[in-house]
């Protein structure tokens, strides 16, 4: 079982994430809805395609952009579809 925390808040559980390029994706079904906020953000990859980002909210602190997902992944990386995945201190445990 992987889990995602940040800020003492648990972010994210399962037993099915998808590791790529050492992150651990999560399915969006695992995510605990009410931590998260869209951003305007967006990077590029050029084997997995444009990434969208989220703000995390956590007792009353944000980490901005600490959280990704390719909602239109290119052909090559069609698995992690809607998955998501963290950075910027959240801790990622399996």
């Amino acid at each position: 079982m992987a889990k995602a925390s940040w800020n003492g808040v648990t972010l994210a559980e399962s037993d099915a994430t998808i590791v790529v390029e050492g992150n651990h994706y999560f399915p969006p079904e695992s995510l605990r809805d009410e931590h998260f906020r869209g951003s305007d953000h967006h990077t590029t990859c050029p084997w997995k395609g444009e990434a969208s980002y989220f703000h995390l909210e956590a007792k009353g602190q944000v980490n901005e952009n600490a959280a990704w997902t390719y909602p239109t992944p290119k052909p090559a990386a069609s698995e992690i579809k809607g998955y998501v995945a963290f950075w910027k201190g959240v801790e990622v445990t399996a």
